[in-house]
């Protein structure tokens, strides 16, 4: 495509859509690089002049994108990539500041924005990070050679950066409205980094390449980070149900998120997961397969092979395309199948590789020389191979004119050779062998599936191809043909943005919790005469954690608590789950603190050192029935512990196999609430990775009752939690009399939860720095000398 059809295909955004409707919505899509190969031409009299080229390779990313064009506005923001001159490349870091800023003109007629890295920058993060742990890892390929801790520091920090990078460009273009598009895993922060500085953004995250499994993944020594940085966005998309479902599984194993169906709540926010087999361009394929220039050279390939069965093969040559497992299995179809003999030739056409690999080019020309040593002769050449980028006339002949395509990737994501090859066979209706590891593979079921690794089974599927039947081989090539023609790359990403806007309107339909106005909050709190604060305990005061016992408070927190109970006004109260002796050994050195304990069972008022027995007049012999059906999942789920407190008892199971536990933890709910519930006074509290059995009658809701009742006078309260338990004390303020601009119910977690707070922070860490703030707002520090939360 030159530059007068690029400006005509981008202009279409900005008229109108189908319906002759002006629209302003815009799409900014982030790539790793632009779309396009700068080329830069110097005259004496004109000046600098650039030249843009449909940069190769990528290409049904590219035309998915553009077929948005008619209802969206698309931006595009990636790095510039190598610059062309008349006489040689150049690295665009090497440009002077007078032809980065000519070319960014040229670049923002076709809305492009791009990203200028330094050299060292690109190369820790393509090449080191990239391409040396990234892309092996999700290919399946552990690192044989591991770089030493400082240069893999060095590669991770560059990786970082860039990511940045890319996130400041973003924010540079954003506006209000806009879906940002991030594309494969050369940006996996970015959507982490953009949700911190614009919260609301919609954002979509697409992997191209394959996802692994969770025993794979985990190997990788920024793991935490990765799943952390990916589920910034609102929606990630995959080639496959399998790596989507990889996904999911590694945030579960991982991080400890649950899962849903849908996708992943991340800390009370679902982000959703899903496949989205990427598709080609059709119109364009069917277009240049039709060229002149290509029925010429399906001619001469022909005449270069009278007579003879045509299998090609088209890969990179890359360890994961399985071009060694194709030249094996070849070798054993001659072998196993000698009839076929002087009869069969396999063209294989290998691009170079990112990263070359001398050792497997070495390997690959000693099994061609062996094939072609021990079948071939002065008339007969069974393999011919031709190791460089071939033109489009040159690979449409090929596709054209095969009667077998031969894919045998071992790990692939997004192989649209074999769509292409499909689109190519319409008068010939040759079949497409394909390897069940592709990830076209779920897609393709009327091709015929091998197994790369076994030869003999690849070999019998090349004979069983070449002596189909001419009306079954019509009827497969139709099924395929339906397949490509249908799940176009239009279709893919008209697919995406409309499940994006779909997941976006269910978020926007629920209620968003705002932000904690602390402004607010310190100028209620230094009015106020009588306070009253209350806080929950893990995962309010302390972060959660894997092991209960270590959930030790911070020095720092103790002193923070220590601050809010001198002040007089103040009554300060930790009401949590946690038993009375866990509170007492890890708070009880704070002076005037006050206690609740097992989730309003007991209670020690903040100028006493005796405790109270809530339950005292309760039956507690339902505990013997809870406990037997507790030892039973324990007995049977590895990892799983029981708690016994005096008013309750807990089934953990945090350390036990995510999804087993989480299995176990929904039938131990069904049994509970089939054989106890109906007929005794208890509740069942699904918990963070526990279940809860406690009296009805006794919740943190009475317990916040019971305090507003003996202070009358309050006119502050503060009440912070992060479970379902502190709902209720969320519930009893709100119903109370108190004027809705004294209190302040703050929860902990997501924007979008599901809850009765009126205000939310994201992390116990935030709650500390909240506390903090009152501290020193109360003592006279400034705003600007505290800092920001």
């Amino acid at each position: 495509m030159d530059s007068s059809q690029m400006s005509t295909s981008n202009a279409r955004a900005s008229d109108a859509t189908p319906d002759g409707m002006t629209t302003n919505r815009r799409i900014i899509n982030v790539t790793h690089m632009i779309p396009f190969d700068p080329r830069m031409k110097v005259s004496d009299t004109e000046g600098v002049q650039w030249e843009l080229t449909t940069r190769r390779g990528h290409s049904a990313l590219y035309s998915g994108i553009r077929s948005l064009d008619a209802e969206w506005n698309n931006y595009h923001v990636g790095f510039v990539g190598p610059v062309f001159d008349e006489e040689k490349q150049v690295e665009s870091s090497h440009l002077t500041n007078d032809h980065k800023k000519s070319l960014e003109g040229c670049l923002a007629k076709f809305k492009v924005v791009p990203v200028w890295l330094e050299d060292a920058e690109h190369h820790g993060h393509y090449e080191g990070f990239c391409k040396t742990v990234l892309w092996p890892l999700f290919h399946y390929i552990l690192w044989e050679n591991a770089t030493d801790g400082r240069e893999e520091k060095i590669n991770w920090e560059q990786y970082l950066k860039v990511n940045s990078r890319f996130t400041d460009k973003i924010c540079e273009v954003y506006q209000p409205g806009d879906l940002v598009w991030i594309h494969d895993y050369h940006l996996l922060m970015v959507p982490q980094m953009l949700r911190k500085r614009i919260p609301n953004a919609a954002i979509g995250l697409f992997i191209h390449a394959p996802f692994p499994s969770s025993e794979i993944f985990r190997c990788l020594p920024r793991r935490k980070e990765v799943l952390n940085g990916m589920l910034g966005a609102n929606q990630i998309g995959f080639q496959t149900y399998s790596y989507a479902r990889h996904f999911t599984s590694n945030c579960t194993r991982i991080l400890g998120y649950e899962s849903t169906p849908g996708g992943v709540d991340c800390k009370g926010s679902i982000v959703s997961v899903g496949p989205f087999p990427i598709g080609i361009d059709t119109g364009r394929i069917e277009k240049q397969r039709k060229q002149p220039e290509v029925l010429q050279r399906m001619n001469a390939i022909r005449e270069m092979f009278p007579g003879k069965k045509i299998i090609v093969g088209r890969d990179k040559l890359d360890l994961v395309k399985g071009v060694i497992q194709k030249l094996r299995a070849f070798d054993k179809f001659l072998s196993l199948y000698p009839a076929w003999q002087n009869k069969v030739v396999l063209i294989q056409v290998t691009s170079p590789a990112l990263t070359e690999s001398p050792k497997l080019e070495r390997k690959v020309a000693e099994l061609i020389a062996h094939i072609n040593a021990t079948y071939g002769s002065l008339e007969y050449t069974p393999v011919h191979h031709y190791h460089n980028n071939t033109g489009e006339v040159d690979y449409f002949a090929l596709l054209s004119v095969a009667d077998i395509g031969l894919i045998t990737s071992v790990r692939d994501g997004m192989n649209t050779t074999s769509l292409e090859y499909i689109m190519c066979q319409q008068e010939n209706y040759g079949p497409l062998i394909l390897s069940e590891f592709t990830g076209m593979a779920g897609s393709l079921s009327a091709s015929i599936m091998v197994n790369p690794w076994d030869y003999t089974g690849v070999a019998k599927a090349i004979n069983d191809a070449l002596l189909l039947p001419v009306e079954e081989k019509r009827v497969k090539h139709m099924q395929l043909l339906k397949h490509v023609t249908s799940h176009t790359a239009q279709f893919w990403a008209r697919s995406f943005i409309k499940e994006l806007l779909s997941s976006l309107s269910i978020r926007d339909q629920t209620n968003v919790t705002p932000y904690l106005d602390i402004p607010t909050l310190l100028k209620k709190y230094k009015a106020a005469k009588r306070r009253l604060l209350l806080f929950d305990y893990d995962g309010t005061l302390t972060p959660i954690v894997n092991t209960p016992s270590q959930a030790v408070p911070s020095p720092h927190m103790l002193e923070l608590l220590q601050e809010l109970t001198n002040d007089p006004k103040n009554t300060v109260w930790v009401v949590s789950g946690r038993d009375q002796e866990s509170l007492q050994r890890w708070l009880g050195k704070v002076k005037k603190l006050g206690f609740s304990a097992e989730h309003g069972s007991f209670l020690k008022n903040p100028d006493s050192d005796k405790w109270i027995n809530l339950t005292e007049d309760i039956d507690m012999s339902w505990m013997h029935d809870v406990d037997e059906i507790f030892t039973y999942f324990t007995e049977r789920t590895q990892g799983s512990s029981i708690e016994y407190k005096r008013s309750s008892i807990t089934w953990h199971y945090r350390q036990a196999d995510p999804e087993y536990g989480a299995f176990q933890a929904k039938e131990c709910q069904n049994h509970l609430e089939s054989a106890i519930l109906p007929k005794l006074p208890v509740e069942i509290l699904a918990g963070k990775k526990n279940l809860e059995v406690r009296p009805t009658l006794i919740n943190k809701g009475e317990i916040v009752r019971r305090l507003l009742t003996n202070m009358p006078d309050v006119d502050f309260v503060f009440c912070a939690g992060d479970d379902r338990t502190d709902e209720d004390m969320f519930r009893v303020i709100k119903k109370s009399e108190l004027p809705e601009d004294i209190y302040f119910c703050t929860t902990i977690g997501a924007a979008n939860k599901k809850t009765m707070a009126g205000w939310h922070v994201a992390t116990s860490e935030e709650v500390i720095q909240m506390i903090r703030r009152i501290v020193m707002h109360e003592n006279g520090v400034s705003n600007s000398e505290v800092g920001e939360s």
